[in-house]
Protein backbone atom coordinates (compact mmCIF):
# COMPACT_ATOMS: atom_id res chain seq x y z
CA UNK A 1 0.00 0.00 0.00
CA UNK A 2 1.82 3.88 -0.92
CA UNK A 3 1.78 5.81 1.87
CA UNK A 4 0.01 8.83 1.47
CA UNK A 5 2.47 12.15 1.46
CA UNK A 6 1.91 14.55 4.22
CA UNK A 7 0.19 17.96 3.61
CA UNK A 8 2.30 20.64 4.14
CA UNK A 9 1.26 24.26 4.90
CA UNK A 10 4.34 26.86 5.59
CA UNK A 11 3.54 30.03 8.00
CA UNK A 12 4.66 33.50 7.08
CA UNK A 13 5.25 36.29 8.87
CA UNK A 14 4.46 40.09 8.21
CA UNK A 15 7.47 40.49 6.21
CA UNK A 16 6.85 37.23 3.57
CA UNK A 17 9.84 35.16 5.60
CA UNK A 18 8.95 31.78 6.94
CA UNK A 19 8.36 31.12 10.26
CA UNK A 20 7.02 27.65 10.67
CA UNK A 21 6.26 24.73 8.55
CA UNK A 22 3.31 21.98 9.32
CA UNK A 23 3.18 18.58 8.53
CA UNK A 24 -0.28 17.29 8.48
CA UNK A 25 -0.24 13.64 8.59
CA UNK A 26 -3.73 12.27 7.41
CA UNK A 27 -2.74 8.58 8.06
CA UNK A 28 -1.12 9.19 11.66
CA UNK A 29 -3.40 11.73 12.10
CA UNK A 30 -0.65 13.86 13.45
CA UNK A 31 0.64 17.41 12.76
CA UNK A 32 4.55 17.60 12.94
CA UNK A 33 5.62 21.01 13.49
CA UNK A 34 9.19 22.96 11.91
CA UNK A 35 10.04 26.20 13.65
CA UNK A 36 12.74 28.51 12.31
CA UNK A 37 15.34 28.68 14.51
CA UNK A 38 15.52 32.41 16.83
CA UNK A 39 18.29 34.36 14.89
CA UNK A 40 18.06 38.14 17.28
CA UNK A 41 19.40 38.40 20.33
CA UNK A 42 18.49 40.04 23.17
CA UNK A 43 19.16 43.83 21.84
CA UNK A 44 17.43 43.34 18.73
CA UNK A 45 14.32 42.35 20.24
CA UNK A 46 14.31 45.55 22.41
CA UNK A 47 15.06 47.66 19.50
CA UNK A 48 11.87 46.63 18.04
CA UNK A 49 9.61 47.89 20.49
CA UNK A 50 10.52 51.30 19.19
CA UNK A 51 10.39 50.28 15.56
CA UNK A 52 7.26 49.84 13.32
CA UNK A 53 6.46 46.36 12.58
CA UNK A 54 7.90 44.92 10.14
CA UNK A 55 10.83 47.13 9.85
CA UNK A 56 13.01 48.16 7.62
CA UNK A 57 10.23 46.61 4.73
CA UNK A 58 7.38 48.59 6.18
CA UNK A 59 8.84 52.25 5.77
CA UNK A 60 10.71 54.18 3.09
CA UNK A 61 14.64 54.03 3.18
CA UNK A 62 14.72 57.54 4.23
CA UNK A 63 12.94 56.91 7.93
CA UNK A 64 15.41 55.69 10.14
CA UNK A 65 17.50 59.08 9.64
CA UNK A 66 15.18 61.33 9.70
CA UNK A 67 13.81 59.27 13.32
CA UNK A 68 16.99 59.79 14.48
CA UNK A 69 17.09 63.53 14.23
CA UNK A 70 13.07 63.94 14.99
CA UNK A 71 13.42 62.49 18.46
CA UNK A 72 16.58 64.40 19.44
CA UNK A 73 14.79 67.54 18.35
CA UNK A 74 11.17 66.37 20.01
CA UNK A 75 13.75 65.95 23.71
CA UNK A 76 14.89 69.31 23.33
CA UNK A 77 12.07 71.07 22.40
CA UNK A 78 10.09 68.88 25.45
CA UNK A 79 12.89 70.50 27.91
CA UNK A 80 13.01 73.96 26.33
CA UNK A 81 9.06 73.87 26.67
CA UNK A 82 9.08 73.38 29.75
CA UNK A 83 11.89 76.14 30.87
CA UNK A 84 9.67 78.43 28.95
CA UNK A 85 6.58 77.19 30.93
CA UNK A 86 8.51 78.34 33.99
CA UNK A 87 9.03 81.83 33.08
CA UNK A 88 5.54 81.84 31.90
CA UNK A 89 4.43 80.88 35.59
CA UNK A 90 6.89 83.72 37.34
CA UNK A 91 5.62 86.10 34.61
CA UNK A 92 1.90 85.68 35.71
CA UNK A 93 2.69 86.06 39.20
CA UNK A 94 3.23 82.66 40.95
CA UNK A 95 5.31 83.50 44.17
CA UNK A 96 3.96 86.68 43.98
CA UNK A 97 1.56 87.72 46.62
CA UNK A 98 0.04 90.65 44.82
CA UNK A 99 -0.83 88.62 41.85
CA UNK A 100 -4.60 88.18 40.74
CA UNK A 101 -6.18 84.79 40.08
CA UNK A 102 -8.32 86.67 37.47
CA UNK A 103 -5.50 88.29 35.70
CA UNK A 104 -4.25 84.55 35.25
CA UNK A 105 -7.71 83.77 33.75
CA UNK A 106 -8.15 86.65 31.26
CA UNK A 107 -4.68 85.96 30.01
CA UNK A 108 -5.51 82.70 29.29
CA UNK A 109 -8.63 83.82 28.01
CA UNK A 110 -6.85 86.07 25.39
CA UNK A 111 -4.39 83.38 24.68
CA UNK A 112 -6.66 80.72 23.59
CA UNK A 113 -8.76 83.14 21.80
CA UNK A 114 -5.67 84.52 19.79
CA UNK A 115 -4.14 81.08 19.25
CA UNK A 116 -7.66 79.94 17.44
CA UNK A 117 -8.22 82.62 15.89
CA UNK A 118 -4.97 82.16 13.88
CA UNK A 119 -5.26 78.57 13.37
CA UNK A 120 -8.76 79.85 11.30
CA UNK A 121 -7.10 82.43 9.21
CA UNK A 122 -3.52 80.43 8.77
CA UNK A 123 -5.78 77.23 7.44
CA UNK A 124 -7.91 79.25 5.36
CA UNK A 125 -4.88 80.92 3.57
CA UNK A 126 -2.29 78.16 3.33
CA UNK A 127 -3.73 75.08 4.10
CA UNK A 128 -3.08 73.71 0.73
CA UNK A 129 0.50 74.39 0.31
CA UNK A 130 1.25 72.76 3.46
CA UNK A 131 1.04 69.44 1.67
CA UNK A 132 3.31 69.73 -1.29
CA UNK A 133 5.72 71.61 0.33
CA UNK A 134 5.65 69.69 3.71
CA UNK A 135 9.57 69.58 4.03
CA UNK A 136 9.60 73.44 4.55
CA UNK A 137 6.60 73.96 6.59
CA UNK A 138 7.97 71.11 9.02
CA UNK A 139 10.57 73.39 9.81
CA UNK A 140 8.92 76.22 9.59
CA UNK A 141 6.72 74.84 12.18
CA UNK A 142 9.76 74.64 14.55
CA UNK A 143 11.17 77.87 13.94
CA UNK A 144 7.75 78.83 14.96
CA UNK A 145 7.34 76.83 18.36
CA UNK A 146 10.86 78.12 19.28
CA UNK A 147 10.11 81.53 18.66
CA UNK A 148 7.12 81.79 21.18
CA UNK A 149 9.31 79.73 23.78
CA UNK A 150 11.95 82.70 23.44
CA UNK A 151 8.85 85.30 23.95
CA UNK A 152 7.50 82.83 26.91
CA UNK A 153 10.85 82.94 28.59
CA UNK A 154 11.16 86.99 28.18
CA UNK A 155 7.86 88.06 29.03
CA UNK A 156 9.37 87.91 32.85
CA UNK A 157 11.92 91.29 31.98
CA UNK A 158 9.13 93.52 30.92
CA UNK A 159 6.31 95.37 32.45
CA UNK A 160 2.93 93.40 33.25
CA UNK A 161 1.04 95.84 31.14
CA UNK A 162 3.37 94.28 28.17
CA UNK A 163 3.11 90.73 29.27
CA UNK A 164 -0.36 90.04 28.13
CA UNK A 165 -0.07 91.23 24.19
CA UNK A 166 3.53 89.17 24.85
CA UNK A 167 2.54 86.12 25.80
CA UNK A 168 -0.81 86.39 23.52
CA UNK A 169 1.97 86.46 20.34
CA UNK A 170 3.73 83.16 21.51
CA UNK A 171 -0.12 81.57 21.56
CA UNK A 172 -0.42 82.68 17.91
CA UNK A 173 3.17 81.06 17.28
CA UNK A 174 2.16 78.08 19.11
CA UNK A 175 -0.87 77.62 17.45
CA UNK A 176 0.52 78.18 13.88
CA UNK A 177 3.11 75.30 14.90
CA UNK A 178 0.48 72.85 15.59
CA UNK A 179 -1.45 73.54 12.47
CA UNK A 180 1.72 73.52 10.46
CA UNK A 181 3.33 70.74 12.15
CA UNK A 182 0.35 68.50 12.07
CA UNK A 183 -0.36 68.49 8.68
CA UNK A 184 3.33 68.43 7.97
CA UNK A 185 3.88 65.12 9.72
CA UNK A 186 0.74 63.99 8.30
CA UNK A 187 2.15 64.26 4.89
CA UNK A 188 5.65 62.70 5.67
CA UNK A 189 3.77 59.74 7.86
CA UNK A 190 2.23 59.15 4.67
CA UNK A 191 5.37 59.47 2.38
CA UNK A 192 7.43 56.85 5.31
CA UNK A 193 4.44 54.52 5.61
CA UNK A 194 4.38 51.23 3.17
CA UNK A 195 1.83 49.27 4.70
CA UNK A 196 -0.23 51.60 5.32
CA UNK A 197 0.55 51.93 9.04
CA UNK A 198 0.55 55.84 9.07
CA UNK A 199 -1.00 55.43 12.86
CA UNK A 200 2.38 53.25 14.49
CA UNK A 201 4.57 55.74 12.82
CA UNK A 202 2.68 58.77 13.98
CA UNK A 203 2.77 57.60 17.51
CA UNK A 204 5.33 59.46 19.64
CA UNK A 205 7.22 59.66 23.38
CA UNK A 206 6.39 61.97 25.87
CA UNK A 207 9.01 63.31 28.55
CA UNK A 208 8.65 64.16 31.86
CA UNK A 209 11.67 66.36 33.32
CA UNK A 210 11.94 67.92 36.68
CA UNK A 211 14.51 71.00 36.39
CA UNK A 212 15.38 74.17 38.91
CA UNK A 213 17.59 76.16 37.54
CA UNK A 214 18.41 79.98 37.69
CA UNK A 215 17.23 82.65 35.53
CA UNK A 216 20.77 82.80 33.59
CA UNK A 217 21.18 79.12 34.01
CA UNK A 218 17.16 78.90 32.48
CA UNK A 219 18.65 81.02 29.47
CA UNK A 220 21.80 79.02 29.11
CA UNK A 221 20.07 75.61 28.91
CA UNK A 222 17.31 77.50 26.50
CA UNK A 223 19.29 78.79 24.03
CA UNK A 224 21.41 75.57 23.82
CA UNK A 225 18.20 73.33 23.75
CA UNK A 226 16.82 75.67 20.85
CA UNK A 227 20.00 75.26 18.62
CA UNK A 228 20.03 71.44 19.04
CA UNK A 229 15.80 71.32 18.63
CA UNK A 230 16.36 73.99 15.42
CA UNK A 231 19.76 71.48 14.01
CA UNK A 232 18.26 68.71 14.64
CA UNK A 233 15.02 69.18 12.73
CA UNK A 234 16.58 70.84 9.65
CA UNK A 235 18.91 67.80 9.48
CA UNK A 236 15.67 65.11 9.59
CA UNK A 237 13.87 67.27 6.98
CA UNK A 238 16.73 67.45 5.04
CA UNK A 239 17.31 63.55 5.29
CA UNK A 240 14.22 63.00 3.66
CA UNK A 241 13.20 62.11 0.27
CA UNK A 242 9.47 62.83 -1.07
CA UNK A 243 8.83 60.91 -4.01
CA UNK A 244 6.20 63.50 -5.32
CA UNK A 245 6.71 66.54 -7.82
CA UNK A 246 6.52 69.49 -6.01
CA UNK A 247 7.50 72.96 -8.35
CA UNK A 248 10.83 72.84 -7.00
CA UNK A 249 11.38 69.20 -7.12
CA UNK A 250 10.36 69.61 -11.06
CA UNK A 251 12.22 72.29 -11.78
CA UNK A 252 15.03 70.12 -10.32
CA UNK A 253 14.45 66.93 -12.20
CA UNK A 254 13.29 68.40 -15.58
CA UNK A 255 15.90 70.68 -15.94
CA UNK A 256 18.79 67.87 -15.48
CA UNK A 257 16.66 65.75 -17.81
CA UNK A 258 17.03 68.44 -20.29
CA UNK A 259 20.77 68.84 -20.26
CA UNK A 260 21.82 65.64 -19.05
CA UNK A 261 18.97 63.34 -20.32
CA UNK A 262 18.93 61.39 -17.21
CA UNK A 263 16.21 61.87 -14.69
CA UNK A 264 17.08 61.85 -11.26
CA UNK A 265 15.54 60.13 -7.98
CA UNK A 266 13.91 61.51 -5.32
CA UNK A 267 17.32 60.75 -3.04
CA UNK A 268 19.35 62.84 -5.69
CA UNK A 269 16.85 65.21 -5.94
CA UNK A 270 16.71 65.79 -2.49
CA UNK A 271 20.44 66.38 -1.95
CA UNK A 272 19.97 69.46 -4.21
CA UNK A 273 16.42 70.70 -3.06
CA UNK A 274 16.41 73.89 -0.59
CA UNK A 275 14.01 73.46 2.55
CA UNK A 276 12.91 77.29 2.26
CA UNK A 277 12.06 78.44 -1.61
CA UNK A 278 9.76 80.82 -2.94
CA UNK A 279 6.92 78.09 -4.74
CA UNK A 280 6.49 80.20 -8.00
CA UNK A 281 10.17 80.40 -8.74
CA UNK A 282 11.29 79.07 -12.34
CA UNK A 283 15.08 77.53 -11.17
CA UNK A 284 17.21 75.46 -14.21
CA UNK A 285 19.49 72.86 -12.22
CA UNK A 286 18.87 74.25 -8.42
CA UNK A 287 20.85 77.53 -9.58
CA UNK A 288 19.68 79.92 -12.16
CA UNK A 289 15.85 81.86 -11.23
CA UNK A 290 14.84 82.42 -14.78
CA UNK A 291 11.35 83.97 -14.09
CA UNK A 292 8.15 83.06 -11.87
CA UNK A 293 5.23 81.05 -12.71
CA UNK A 294 1.81 80.43 -11.37
CA UNK A 295 -0.32 77.49 -11.73
CA UNK A 296 -4.09 76.49 -11.34
CA UNK A 297 -5.12 80.33 -11.45
CA UNK A 298 -8.84 81.70 -12.66
CA UNK A 299 -8.91 82.33 -16.18
CA UNK A 300 -9.60 85.81 -15.22
CA UNK A 301 -6.07 85.80 -13.83
CA UNK A 302 -4.54 84.16 -16.86
CA UNK A 303 -6.09 87.09 -19.15
CA UNK A 304 -4.83 89.80 -16.85
CA UNK A 305 -1.47 88.28 -18.54
CA UNK A 306 -2.66 89.86 -21.59
CA UNK A 307 -3.79 93.34 -21.41
CA UNK A 308 -5.49 95.66 -18.35
CA UNK A 309 -9.01 94.98 -16.61
CA UNK A 310 -11.80 98.05 -16.98
CA UNK A 311 -13.00 99.40 -13.89
CA UNK A 312 -16.16 100.14 -14.83
CA UNK A 313 -16.92 97.24 -17.23
CA UNK A 314 -14.62 94.38 -15.75
CA UNK A 315 -13.74 93.49 -19.33
CA UNK A 316 -9.90 92.99 -20.57
CA UNK A 317 -8.55 94.16 -23.60
CA UNK A 318 -5.67 92.82 -24.52
CA UNK A 319 -4.69 94.37 -27.81
CA UNK A 320 -1.71 92.86 -28.45
CA UNK A 321 -2.16 89.03 -28.37
CA UNK A 322 -4.26 87.05 -30.67
CA UNK A 323 -5.95 85.33 -27.64
CA UNK A 324 -7.89 83.09 -29.98
CA UNK A 325 -4.74 81.98 -31.22
CA UNK A 326 -3.61 80.73 -27.60
CA UNK A 327 -6.71 78.88 -27.23
CA UNK A 328 -6.55 77.09 -30.16
CA UNK A 329 -2.39 76.41 -29.87
CA UNK A 330 -4.05 74.38 -26.73
CA UNK A 331 -6.83 72.70 -27.76
CA UNK A 332 -5.70 69.86 -27.69
CA UNK A 333 -3.73 70.11 -24.16
CA UNK A 334 -5.30 70.05 -20.48
CA UNK A 335 -4.04 73.45 -19.86
CA UNK A 336 -3.56 77.07 -21.37
CA UNK A 337 0.20 78.34 -20.91
CA UNK A 338 1.49 82.30 -21.25
CA UNK A 339 4.89 83.61 -20.58
CA UNK A 340 5.06 87.40 -20.43
CA UNK A 341 8.83 88.03 -21.49
CA UNK A 342 8.63 91.75 -19.96
CA UNK A 343 8.44 90.24 -16.31
CA UNK A 344 9.53 87.25 -16.72
CA UNK A 345 6.50 84.88 -15.50
CA UNK A 346 4.38 82.39 -16.63
CA UNK A 347 0.63 81.98 -16.07
CA UNK A 348 -1.04 78.00 -16.73
CA UNK A 349 -4.60 78.01 -16.40
CA UNK A 350 -5.94 74.50 -15.98
CA UNK A 351 -8.90 72.56 -17.89
CA UNK A 352 -11.00 70.43 -16.24
CA UNK A 353 -9.99 66.53 -16.16
CA UNK A 354 -6.41 67.66 -16.27
CA UNK A 355 -4.28 64.73 -14.83
CA UNK A 356 -1.02 64.99 -12.95
CA UNK A 357 1.02 64.13 -15.30
CA UNK A 358 -0.14 67.02 -17.64
CA UNK A 359 0.15 69.23 -14.71
CA UNK A 360 4.19 68.72 -14.73
CA UNK A 361 3.76 68.59 -18.57
CA UNK A 362 2.38 72.08 -18.13
CA UNK A 363 5.07 73.35 -15.70
CA UNK A 364 8.23 72.07 -17.42
CA UNK A 365 7.34 73.29 -20.66
CA UNK A 366 7.05 76.88 -18.60
CA UNK A 367 10.60 76.15 -17.31
CA UNK A 368 11.93 75.52 -20.93
CA UNK A 369 10.22 78.65 -22.05
CA UNK A 370 11.64 80.67 -19.63
CA UNK A 371 15.07 79.09 -20.31
CA UNK A 372 14.81 80.00 -24.33
CA UNK A 373 14.37 83.09 -23.53
CA UNK A 374 16.76 83.69 -20.90
CA UNK A 375 19.26 82.05 -23.54
CA UNK A 376 17.64 85.13 -26.31
CA UNK A 377 17.73 87.34 -23.87
CA UNK A 378 20.37 89.86 -26.08
CA UNK A 379 18.75 89.31 -29.47
CA UNK A 380 17.65 92.65 -31.31
CA UNK A 381 14.18 91.41 -31.83
CA UNK A 382 11.76 93.30 -29.05
CA UNK A 383 11.12 90.97 -25.81
CA UNK A 384 7.64 91.97 -25.62
CA UNK A 385 6.77 91.14 -29.10
CA UNK A 386 3.75 88.70 -28.97
CA UNK A 387 4.05 87.30 -32.08
CA UNK A 388 7.69 85.96 -31.42
CA UNK A 389 6.39 84.52 -27.64
CA UNK A 390 3.55 82.68 -29.83
CA UNK A 391 6.34 81.34 -31.94
CA UNK A 392 8.13 80.00 -28.93
CA UNK A 393 5.43 78.69 -27.52
CA UNK A 394 3.99 76.93 -30.41
CA UNK A 395 7.76 75.19 -31.12
CA UNK A 396 8.20 74.65 -27.04
CA UNK A 397 5.15 72.90 -27.17
CA UNK A 398 6.03 70.64 -30.34
CA UNK A 399 9.08 69.66 -29.21
CA UNK A 400 7.56 68.97 -25.49
CA UNK A 401 4.82 67.17 -26.91
CA UNK A 402 7.60 64.39 -28.38
CA UNK A 403 10.18 64.33 -25.66
CA UNK A 404 7.27 64.46 -22.71
CA UNK A 405 6.73 60.78 -22.83
CA UNK A 406 10.56 59.60 -22.50
CA UNK A 407 10.80 62.26 -19.48
CA UNK A 408 7.63 60.40 -17.93
CA UNK A 409 8.76 56.98 -18.67
CA UNK A 410 11.60 57.95 -17.19
CA UNK A 411 10.21 59.44 -14.03
CA UNK A 412 8.35 56.22 -13.44
CA UNK A 413 11.75 54.63 -13.73
CA UNK A 414 13.53 56.42 -10.96
CA UNK A 415 10.54 56.16 -8.57
CA UNK A 416 8.49 59.12 -8.69
CA UNK A 417 4.86 58.67 -7.65
CA UNK A 418 3.08 60.42 -10.81
CA UNK A 419 -0.63 59.84 -9.54
CA UNK A 420 -0.74 62.70 -6.78
CA UNK A 421 -0.99 66.04 -8.05
CA UNK A 422 2.07 68.61 -5.64
CA UNK A 423 2.48 71.94 -8.19
CA UNK A 424 -0.78 74.04 -6.68
CA UNK A 425 -0.29 75.19 -3.94
CA UNK A 426 -3.33 76.90 -3.63
CA UNK A 427 -7.48 76.41 -4.28
CA UNK A 428 -6.80 75.44 -7.82
CA UNK A 429 -9.46 76.90 -10.33
CA UNK A 430 -10.33 74.72 -13.27
CA UNK A 431 -11.59 75.62 -17.02
CA UNK A 432 -14.43 73.81 -18.73
CA UNK A 433 -16.66 74.35 -22.11
CA UNK A 434 -20.05 74.64 -22.31
CA UNK A 435 -21.73 72.18 -24.12
CA UNK A 436 -24.20 74.11 -26.08
CA UNK A 437 -21.33 76.71 -27.52
CA UNK A 438 -17.76 76.99 -27.89
CA UNK A 439 -17.61 79.76 -25.03
CA UNK A 440 -15.48 79.08 -22.03
CA UNK A 441 -16.52 79.64 -18.46
CA UNK A 442 -14.51 79.77 -15.65
CA UNK A 443 -15.31 76.47 -12.52
CA UNK A 444 -14.14 76.44 -9.08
Amino acid sequence: MTATPPIILKELNEIGSEEATYFLSSRERRVDIEVRPKTTNLWQDVLKIFLPTGFPYSVSPDYINYQIYDSIQAFSSSIAGLLANRAVLEGIGVGDDSASPTAAIYLSILQESMGRLATIIFAHKLGTSLEPECKMWRLAADFLNDTAMLLDASSPMFPKPVRAPLLGLSSVGRALCGVAAGSSKATLSAHFARWDNIGELNAAGSYVVSLTVSKFATWIWLISLLATHLFTNYAAVRSVSMNTLNRQRTNIVFSNFVATGRVLSPKETAKEERIFEMACRLRWRSSTILGYCMTGISFNDFLRAFGSQQTRTGSIKHPNVDLVRVLQLYKDEDYLLWFNGSSRQAVICLKQGVTPQNQVKAWSQALLIAQSYDQQSGATTDANDSQRMLAVSEEMLLDHSKGFPVFLDGLKKAGWQLDKPALETGPGRRLGAKPASNTLNDRG
